[in-house]
């Protein structure tokens, strides 16, 4: 595996629409290993291929919901899933929406308020080229939304009400 360089504004192949992808040899597989690899290491917590310059419909994502727990106590440790999805559409989408702020790995030292679907039902195919759904909710929802937006060419600006720099507390507390 190979950390990636991740590619920021004004890089042009982020603000293209990405093609779909129908072959899933070693080439995809060594993409798909070197993206997590990637991801975890800047770190983040979603990553699109055409953040690492490659112009394939390929998102990968770990997250773990945080445990609610009663204040003063310490909350456990929760392992994050990891999803790889190709070809990723969002198929069903809540009325309801959040606004929540929101980072990029290719917009360093920005955050912005983006309105997102409260829960998303995301559906793509796997690593092997199998079928494969998600119903995402919360942050979950949201990180998914923001990684097929980059398959689009579309980046969290775009969609944000403010866009500004954050203070190294606001940073502590973003997802």
């Amino acid at each position: 595996m190979t950390l990636r360089t991740i590619l920021t504004l004004p890089e042009q192949v982020l603000r293209r629409k990405a093609r779909p992808v129908d072959c899933f040899d070693m080439d995809l597989q060594t993409l798909i290993d070197d993206m997590i690899e990637t991801m975890r290491a800047a770190p983040g917590v979603g990553l699109a291929a055409p953040q690492v310059g490659i112009s394939d419909r390929v998102i990968v994502v770990e997250y773990a919901e945080p445990p609610e727990v009663p204040e003063g106590e310490e909350a456990p440790e929760v392992k994050p899933k990891l999803y790889v999805m190709i070809n990723p559409e969002i198929v069903k989408a809540s009325k309801e929406t959040e606004t929540g702020v929101e980072g990029c790995l290719s917009i360093p030292g920005l955050v912005g308020e983006v309105e997102r679907f409260s829960t998303v039902q995301v559906k793509g195919l796997n690593r092997r080229g199998q079928p494969m759904k998600v119903k995402a909710e919360g942050w979950l929802a949201r990180i998914f939304q923001h990684e097929i937006d980059h398959l689009n060419g579309v980046l969290y600006p775009d969609r944000a009400t403010k866009v500004w720099k954050p203070e190294p507390e606001e940073e502590e507390d973003m997802v």
